[in-house]
């Protein structure tokens, strides 16, 4: 080695350690101290996941999730300290965003929540004026986030090859696949009920991603024939305009869809109609999940067009239709309640129905409720109430939305066993038997409400539509699936018999016009439905709807002639009836 060549090396060292730069240089850390310290932190991290993550095979999958994101970190920037310092930051960043969106809106974090409510200034705006100090307390986050990220970035000695970094990316996404392949179906139900705060964000890239590059929340033509939809605004009508009872009856069908089933034959005629027949209707879930036919009802759409987003529809679509069932009442004088047997946070119902003219809501506090599945008479007795109560105080028709509990799972215990009332034969399944009993139960406090109806309000006219939300677990044994399979796993295709319910239509010093003849309507068409029942007028969009309901013979996201549906759709965006973005 010449002296020329000693010199030149003995002046980098000289540059690298000059004054200016020795306080840091002594506070930099080699790449074995950086590994060290990156893999007691990244251990610290997945004991922490498999206390909060759920199942072993979830933990896996949330752990080389973690494990990828800092391996690509890695190969970007050769400091092994510094990406796993940021990965772990976001991870906290995250855990925390999570758990104050749960309190305010019993919902956890989605991926999608950064593209909702950084998409226009209109989201922005509502942040900062009704979560200012969540907004700040957020941008400190990242603010801290970013310091720490420049701070152990200064500090990281660290350099890994980016052979070595690519080989642990590749690893690792090996071991991300394997844990997404292996571990178990998400639960429909997991964003509202479950604190897998990490595991949900990253398992809901991929309906994010799916959304993203259709470039749009629910399925459309990219242009469609026809002018847009008129914007409703007012409400012709010359007949007297009926009160309206709308009752969800959760988990309850017509026992009549099982042949071979025995029962006690007297609940049938509860689900006939004013005609005396069973008009059935498909809903779009099994066993549970009631806000998806509730969402169907109240906006005419389908869930099903919303993809892999479709169990967040209430959440991503609040505020974004417009010309919904609750607001094309309120149009023609209606005062809209909804008497609901949960809290009002209950995945962020209450700021959905309020987003869609659902504005006055007695929720379970507010009944004076001691459970959340009280008897179906004690739900009719609180309308009944407030109904004489808004009579006798205004000229006003009456709306009332009401949601029922008393059928809803479990089936392995009987409910209200001081009642005597048949429940299924000697050779009926246990839950059937149970779940027979609720039926006839809610068949005599229905009969309680019309009865009621009558002795209260001889003169008023009133219409009465009540439908099943979805079937209960208890016919999954009907259905060929096995006793110990979960709502969530019953798989079947669109047309199954799974999604089979029914609508009724009942009045009270009312006639209603004939109901559509098809044999099964889709969901998405009983608001319509209720609003002709009423003999109310239609907008543009609900006459196109009705188009629809005939052209594709009752069916919607299923129809023959998917084309129609998704020009519908276009038109409704085109028409700043839905905002899809």
């Amino acid at each position: 080695m010449t002296d020329q060549t000693i010199g030149y090396q003995t002046a980098r060292k000289s540059v690298a350690r000059s004054p200016d730069s020795r306080g840091l240089a002594s506070w930099q850390v080699s790449d074995g101290v950086a590994l060290v310290m990156s893999a007691f932190v990244m251990l610290y991290t997945s004991i922490h996941f498999w206390r909060t993550e759920g199942t072993p095979i979830n933990v896996f999958f949330t752990v080389t999730a973690t494990l990828l994101i800092t391996a690509v970190l890695t190969l970007a920037t050769r400091r092994v300290l510094f990406s796993t310092a940021l990965t772990v930051a976001f991870v906290l960043l995250i855990s925390a965003t999570a758990s104050v969106k749960r309190q305010i809106m019993n919902m956890v974090v989605h991926a999608y929540d950064i593209f909702f409510y950084l998409s226009s200034w209109s989201t922005v705006s509502f942040l900062w004026s009704d979560h200012r100090r969540l907004v700040v307390g957020f941008a400190l986050g990242v603010l801290a986030l970013a310091m720490l990220g420049w701070l152990v970035f200064r500090c990281d000695g660290s350099r890994i090859s980016r052979r070595h970094a690519a080989a642990a990316v590749a690893l690792a996404m090996v071991g991300t696949t394997s844990g997404a392949l292996l571990k178990e179906e998400r639960r429909h139900m997991q964003f509202y009920f479950e604190n897998l705060y990490v595991s949900s964000f990253y398992t809901s890239w991929a309906e994010t991603a799916e959304t993203l590059w259709r470039g749009q929340l629910v399925e459309a033509a990219p242009h469609a024939p026809g002018k847009p939809f008129a914007l409703p605004t007012g409400c012709e009508t010359t007949t007297r305009r009926p009160h309206i009872f709308l009752i969800h009856q959760e988990s309850v069908v017509p026992p009549s869809l099982f042949p071979g089933l025995d029962y006690d034959r007297r609940v049938d005629p509860m689900f006939n109609s004013f005609d005396g027949r069973l008009h059935k209707m498909r809903v779009e879930t099994y066993g549970g999940a009631s806000w998806l036919t509730e969402f169907s009802l109240l906006t005419g759409l389908s869930t099903h067009s919303f993809g892999g987003m479709r169990q967040f529809v209430q959440t991503v679509m609040e505020k974004r239709v417009r010309d919904t069932l609750p607001e094309a009442l309120a149009r023609c004088g209606y005062r809209n309640v909804v008497f609901y047997p949960m809290l009002k946070n209950f995945v962020s119902n209450a700021r959905f129905y309020q987003s869609v003219g659902l504005n006055e809501i007695f929720d379970l506090k507010d009944q004076g409720a001691t459970s959340a599945n009280e008897r179906d008479s004690f739900y009719y007795g609180n309308a009944l109430n407030e109904m004489e109560r808004h009579v006798k105080s205004s000229r006003k028709p009456l709306f009332t939305y009401i949601q029922t509990m008393a059928a809803h799972w479990p089936y392995d215990i009987t409910y209200m066993p001081e009642e005597n009332v048949a429940g299924g034969g000697e050779s009926t399944h246990p839950e059937m038997h149970e779940y027979l009993r609720r039926v006839s139960m809610a068949r005599i406090d229905y009969a309680y409400l019309k009865s009621e109806l009558k002795r209260r309000f001889p003169n008023e006219p009133i219409l009465i539509v009540h439908y099943g939300d979805h079937q209960p677990t208890a016919t999954r044994m009907l259905l060929g699936f096995k006793q110990e399979t979960d709502a969530e796993d019953v798989v079947a295709e669109t047309d199954s018999p799974a999604y089979i319910s029914y609508y009724a239509v009942d009045a009270l010093n009312w006639q209603p016009p004939a109901l559509p003849p098809q044999e099964v309507v889709d969901v998405p068409y009983l608001g319509q439905i209720l609003l002709e029942a009423a003999r109310l007028p239609l907008s543009e969009a609900m006459i196109e709807r009705k188009r629809l309901l005939g052209v594709c013979d009752g069916r919607y996201y299923s129809c023959a002639d998917r084309r129609q549906v998704l020009a519908f759709h276009r038109r409704l965006i085109d028409s700043k009836l839905m905002d899809a973005r």
